[in-house]
């Protein structure tokens, strides 16, 4: 198969689909990989590393995009990609479509064949192409609270873990999943005053199990979370429907009972977010302020360590983009139901219902698709 690697040209993005070994790992099983130039400097790795690994480097996107068969990414195409992208061409990456409706259209409309990172699923649920970036997310969205609880940032001046004879900052986190327990671990171990606030008694349990003291567990509902929020000092949004919207835990109302000054990081944001006056923004311009509340919604977090970020991204999606390359993406579905889950939108038909539902547009069964 042939494999295009463009260059991720959303605002600040600096992680790039493949590393050099990533690469060499496809291009010795006899596939073609092509990068763009340039692709992968924001993430250390210069064109002569993707070179000396057996890759092909192509001066420009458009040349990318029209050679390869299988296109890997980072995060989902912007509106200058929707052009280059062909019909039953293969994209690999982050799409987070029920958060954007001008990207499904676009999407049904090139009648490309979409398979989206964050909703490949295992039999147990869980999202393993999700999980490295949530891991670094979660840890990041306390590094960055704590960054702007600072007063010149317009934070309440705290700092996280207090000192002897000061209170620490409380933390308030909503979901107790991969990103709530990388924030729950970063917040504790800065010395923090912690609580996660989940649904399921059964991961509390395991919370409670695992956490150190200063961890706490709460039952999440409207009265309890309109109740933490009045001493909270950051408040780190962590909840994920895959594939759908995330509901707003968080009300515009309820500002107005947060002490000024609080944090809000809303990592869900690329979802729709998890706090209704959350609105995407960019590394660039990172935070906002409503009614003396900070809030920070950088969609696409990672992108700040892309080093990391890009080494934890190749390490769970290469797998599976061996399995596409070596077999196709029809019989590496057929083969696989984690990636078939990760299928969304196929020649031109919603194959993923959460996307339907978000936006009433028709649904097709994938199965129509994978049949012989």
């Amino acid at each position: 198969m042939i494999i295009g690697v463009p260059k991720e040209i959303k605002n600040n993005e600096n992680r790039v689909a493949l590393t050099p070994a990533g690469a060499k790992e496809l291009v010795k099983r006899g596939h073609t990989v092509y990068v763009q130039h340039t692709a992968g400097e924001g993430s250390g790795f210069p064109d002569e590393e993707y070179e000396n690994a057996g890759a092909k480097i192509l001066q420009t996107i458009e040349a990318t995009y029209e050679i390869a068969e299988m296109i890997m990414k980072v995060k989902e195409p912007i509106e200058s990609e929707y052009k280059l992208i062909r019909e039953n061409q293969l994209l690999f990456t982050y799409f987070h479509f029920a958060s954007y409706e001008p990207l499904t259209k676009a999407m049904v409309e090139n009648k490309s064949v979409c398979l989206a990172y964050e909703t490949v699923e295992k039999a147990d649920r869980s999202l393993p192409l999700l999980i490295p970036m949530s891991e670094v997310a979660g840890r990041m969205a306390v590094q960055k609270g704590a960054n702007y609880l600072e007063k010149p940032l317009k934070g309440r001046g705290i700092l996280l873990g207090g000192v002897p004879g000061v209170l620490p900052a409380k933390v308030l986190i909503l979901g107790g999943g991969i990103v709530g327990t990388q924030a729950a671990w970063m917040a504790a171990g800065l010395g923090a005053d912690v609580t996660i606030m989940d649904v399921s008694l059964p991961r509390m349990r395991y919370l409670d199990d695992v956490m150190p003291a200063n961890v706490n567990t709460m039952m999440s509902n409207e009265y309890n979370i309109r109740e933490m929020i009045k001493s909270a000092d950051l408040i780190v949004g962590a909840v994920l429907i895959p594939g759908a919207k995330a509901p707003h835990l968080i009300t515009r109302d309820m500002l107005k009972d947060m002490k000024p000054g609080t944090v809000l990081v809303d990592v869900a944001v690329d979802q729709g977010g998890c706090i209704e006056t959350c609105k995407p923004t960019t590394h660039e311009n990172p935070t906002f302020i409503i009614d003396d509340v900070v809030h920070y919604c950088v969609a696409n977090m990672p992108g700040a360590v892309p080093y990391t970020s890009t080494l934890a991204l190749t390490n769970a999606t290469l797998p599976y983009a061996i399995q596409l390359a070596e077999k196709g993406w029809k019989q590496a579905c057929n083969d696989n139901a984690e990636l078939k889950l990760g299928l969304n939108v196929i020649q031109g038909e919603i194959v993923y219902k959460a996307v339907a539902d978000a936006f009433d547009m028709p649904y097709a069964m994938v199965e129509k698709y994978l049949a012989d």
